[in-house]
C-alpha cells in the first residue's frame, strides 16, 4: 500500500488521477499524514511541476512508463494546438520535457494536429456542430456507459415527439443568432434502431429546421448505424435519399465468441452484409469502430478483426482502447480489468498503426478517456482524406456544439475568450420526455442567450 501526501494541495483529485495510471485504487491512499512510510510532495505554484515529481517517483517505484506522461486530460491534440501558437517545434519540446510525453506520442499528436489543420482549418465563428441523440439499442453491450435503452416502440414514439420539439426550437434559435450547422452527427444508442418511416421523419425534420435556408453550408452529416443487425436496404435508401454520405457500422470485433460475450446480438456475417447493403444503396463513406482489449481477445484476434474491416473497404477505422466505465457491466464484473490489459492493448494499437499505415490510412483524430487499458488512446484513421469533421471539432472544442436529445451535452463557445460552458440535457430518456420544456429553457438561458 502506497501512502501519498501532497502538502498544500486544496484539491487532490488531479493528482489522484495521475496515481491511478500507475496503481490500482486499492493499492494507494492520498493522506494528510506525514512520516517515513508516506511519500511526501509539496504542491508548487505550477502544479505540473509537482506532477512531474510524482510521476517520476511512481515510474521508479512501479517500473511502469506511461506514454502520455503527466497528461491525464482527454484532448492532447487540443493542448498541442494551443502550444503550437509558438511553433510546432516548441510544442513538441514542451510535450516531451514538461509534460513528459514519449517521443512516439508527441510525434503522433503533432502529425494529427497538422493533418487536421490541412483538412479543415478553424471553424467559422457563426458555425456549430450539431449532435442528435437516439438513445435506443437492440441490446446493451458489456462495456457500454452511454445513454442507451432497449427498443420499445411506445417509448420511441414519445421520445421522437419530444425530440422534434427540441429540434424545432434549436432551428428557430439558430436562425435568430445567424448560426449555421457545419456538421451534424446523429448518434446514440443506435439511430438505425428506428424504422425506415421514423428515420425518414427524423431526417426530414432535421433538414427543414436545421439546414434549409442557410446557404447549403452544412459540410457533413453522419448517421450512426453502429449495430449491423439494424442495417436494412430500406433504411440505407432513406439515408441516401436525404443526401447523407457518411455512416458508421461498428463491428467492435469479428470474432463470434467475443460478440456473444459482450452482448452484441449480431454475427461477423451480419457486419459483412451491412457493408454490402450500404454500398449497394450508394452510401459513399463508412466508418468502422473496433476495440482493442475486449474480454478473451489477444493480438491475433484483434489483428483478424482489423484485416476483416480493411477488407470490407472501410473508409474510416476508429481504433478504441477499451475503457472500463463506472456504469458498465464490465466494471461490475472486474473493476481492475483495464489494469490487467495495458500491455496487450499497447501491442494491439501498435499493430493497428503499422497495418493501417501500410494500407494508406492516416490518423486524423485522437482522444483519451478515464480508465482506459494502458492509459492509452482512441485513434480515428481515414483513407483518401475521408476524415470525420464532427469528430475533429468535438475534440478541438473551438466551436459551439448544439446537442439535442437525451444525454446530449451542448457547449456554448465564445470565440472571443475561447471558453466553453456546458449545457447538459438529462440522460434518462423518459425524464427527458417529461422535462423537455426545461431542456429548452436551459438552452435559451445558457446557449442561445444574446450578449
Amino acid at each position: 500500500m502506497y501512502r501519498i501526501n501532497i502538502e498544500g494541495a486544496a484539491h487532490i483529485n488531479e493528482y489522484e488521477e495521475l496515481v491511478k495510471i500507475f496503481l490500482r485504487p486499492d493499492d494507494f491512499e492520498m493522506t494528510e499524514e506525514k512520516g517515513p512510510e508516506v511519500a511526501c510532495f509539496t504542491e508548487q505554484e505550477d502544479k505540473n511541476l509537482t506532477k512531474q515529481e510524482l510521476f517520476r517517483f511512481l515510474e521508479k517505484e512501479t517500473g511502469v512508463h506511461p506514454k502520455w506522461g503527466i497528461i491525464t486530460g482527454i484532448r492532447p491534440v487540443k493542448l498541442f494546438g494551443m502550444l503550437a501558437a509558438e511553433g510546432a517545434k516548441k510544442a513538441c519540446e514542451k510535450f516531451e520535457n514538461y509534460y513528459l510525453v514519449s517521443r512516439e506520442k508527441t510525434e503522433l499528436t503533432r502529425n494529427i494536429y497538422e493533418y487536421q489543420q490541412e483538412l479543415f482549418g478553424d471553424g467559422e465563428s457563426n458555425s456549430a456542430g450539431i449532435y442528435i441523440g437516439i438513445p435506443f439499442c437492440p441490446t446493451r453491450c458489456l462495456y457500454c456507459s452511454f445513454a442507451s435503452n432497449p427498443m420499445d416502440e411506445g417509448k420511441i414514439e414519445k421520445y421522437l415527439e419530444a425530440l422534434y420539439k427540441e429540434i424545432d426550437y434549436c432551428g428557430e434559435a439558430m436562425e435568430k443568432m445567424d448560426w449555421h450547422a457545419e456538421s451534424i452527427y446523429i448518434g446514440g444508442g443506435t439511430p438505425t434502431t428506428l424504422t425506415p418511416e421514423q428515420l425518414d421523419g427524423l431526417l426530414s425534420r432535421m433538414e427543414e429546421k436545421l439546414i434549409s435556408g442557410r446557404g447549403n453550408l452544412c459540410r457533413e452529416i453522419t448517421v450512426e448505424a453502429g449495430r449491423p443487425d439494424t442495417v436494412t436496404p430500406e433504411k440505407m435508401r432513406v439515408i441516401k435519399y436525404h443526401g447523407i454520405r457518411r455512416i458508421s457500422i461498428n463491428p467492435q470485433s469479428m470474432k463470434q465468441e467475443t460478440l456473444n460475450a459482450i452482448g452484441r446480438d449480431h454475427s461477423p456475417e451480419d457486419v459483412k452484409a451491412a457493408f454490402e447493403i450500404a454500398r449497394s444503396e450508394g452510401i459513399e463513406e463508412i466508418n468502422a469502430d473496433i476495440i482493442a482489449g475486449l474480454p478473451g481477445e489477444e493480438l491475433k484476434d484483434f489483428a483478424f478483426t482489423l484485416d476483416e474491416v480493411i477488407g470490407l473497404g472501410a473508409d474510416n477505422v476508429t481504433v478504441h482502447s477499451l475503457a472500463v466505465k463506472r456504469s458498465s457491466r464490465l466494471k461490475e464484473k472486474d473493476p481492475d480489468y483495464h489494469y490487467k490489459r495495458g500491455r496487450a492493448v499497447g501491442e494491439m494499437l501498435d499493430h493497428a498503426a503499422d497495418v493501417l499505415g501500410d494500407q494508406g490510412y492516416r490518423p486524423y483524430y485522437l482522444y483519451r478517456q478515464k480508465h482506459m487499458s494502458g492509459a492509452l488512446e482512441n485513434i480515428g484513421y481515414c483513407k483518401n482524406d475521408a476524415a470525420g469533421l464532427y469528430n475533429v471539432r468535438i475534440m478541438d472544442e473551438h466551436q459551439r456544439i448544439i446537442a439535442i436529445g437525451a444525454g446530449g451535452i451542448s457547449k456554448a463557445y465564445s470565440p472571443e475568450t475561447r471558453t466553453l460552458t456546458r449545457v447538459p440535457n438529462v440522460t434518462n430518456e423518459e425524464i427527458y420526455v417529461e422535462r423537455i420544456d426545461e431542456m429548452i429553457e436551459r438552452k435559451e438561458k445558457d446557449l442561445f442567450r444574446r450578449k
